[in-house]
């Protein structure tokens, strides 16, 4: 198969391929598009048999739901019977934008999409390239994150053609994607509600609509049986190919550890790295060992992916990378580097 690759940006978007990435969504086919968070893999979200091939070509396994992309609020009655009024009061306040909602799904919708369940993950991504694939549709999209399963998410077009050029048969590249990290993911059918899956909106941000909102804290090991309410939530994910040690109580004066256990390792220099989240205070380390992935929260959020995909793409073998404080937008990268790490190191 040859993979078409169109770019094109927000601001210039180009109509001939969307309406070519369409026409192939509505033949049961699937594409990759750019969305604020990350790069989608998306099917018609009504065809089982499309979504189907989501799961093929991802390797993704059968029980971990998809989230479903709209472009406007009334297709959420294609896809749930009930619209709970909080749900209208945070996307009134988070639509378009990186803010998934559980709802309870309509009888028609296959349990291909939902991972077997009840309920239905909904949002709408707050970026016009998607926005209009899923317009030119005319069908709600089914589009989890555009990488292989386990894999880092993909922030960049390239990043998907590294790992579907020949599988798939269009890409939209709309440029590097301004968040980094996939949606956060609600479940408003409790109460108090709970973020499933810490994204793109912060739980500080939430709180200012769901004051009562809880954070889910998974089990250090989940069963194989328990159900997966949201992507994100059971399976490793994000992961480089390389030893990758998330090092906690990491400060200024203990940075000559991490020195010596990158040093005295016998690996080469040009295999070993530290991803640095706080520069303010490394020190200890040689320069040519240190990555820093940002200055701020927002900036190592929107750049966490990349640079896990880079260490693969650099033959890193081993690399330590920095804890963050769990607040705002630190709330979402310990969470992809908790899924990322293979261990924790405890200084």
């Amino acid at each position: 198969m040859k993979t078409i690759v169109y770019h094109m940006t927000e601001d210039k978007i180009d109509l001939t391929a969307i309406k070519h990435a369409a026409d192939l969504i509505k033949k049961g086919e699937v594409v990759a598009f750019p969305t604020e968070t990350v790069y989608g893999l998306g099917a018609d979200a009504l065809n089982p048999q499309a979504v189907k091939k989501i799961f093929e070509v991802k390797g993704r396994p059968a029980d971990n739901p998809i989230i479903v992309h709209i472009s406007d609020i009334e297709q959420l009655h294609e896809l749930t019977a009930e619209i709970p009024p909080i749900a209208r009061k945070l996307a009134e306040k988070f639509w378009p934008g990186p803010l998934t909602l559980l709802f309870k799904k309509k009888t028609n919708i296959s349990p291909i999409v939902t991972g077997g369940l009840e309920t239905i993950a909904i949002r709408m991504p707050r970026n016009k390239i998607a926005l209009s694939l899923i317009d030119y549709s005319g069908t709600p999209i089914a589009a989890p994150s555009a990488n292989l399963s386990g894999r880092p998410s993909p922030t960049t077009a390239h990043h998907v053609i590294s790992d579907f050029n020949g599988k798939i048969p269009l890409i939209l590249d709309g440029g590097p994607t301004p968040i980094g990290v996939e949606s956060t993911v609600v479940n408003i059918l409790t109460e108090p509600p709970i973020i499933l899956r810490p994204g793109g909106v912060t739980a500080e941000q939430l709180r200012t609509i769901l004051p009562t909102v809880t954070i889910y804290h998974p089990p250090k090991k989940m069963s194989r049986d328990e159900p997966v309410l949201s992507p994100g939530m059971k399976y490793r994910h994000y992961a480089p190919k390389g030893r990758l040690i998330l090092v906690t109580n990491l400060n200024e004066n203990n940075y000559r550890k991490i020195d010596r256990l990158l040093t005295s390792n016998p690996l080469d220099d040009s295999k070993k790295r530290l991803l640095c989240l706080h520069p303010e205070h490394v020190h200890d380390v040689p320069a040519q060992l240190i990555k820093i992935v940002g200055k701020t929260l927002a900036e190592i959020q929107k750049n966490l992916f990349k640079e896990l995909r880079q260490l693969d793409e650099d033959h890193i073998e081993l690399c330590f990378v920095e804890e963050v404080v769990e607040e705002q937008e630190g709330l979402a990268i310990m969470n992809r580097l908790k899924k990322a790490s293979s261990e924790t190191l405890f200084l």
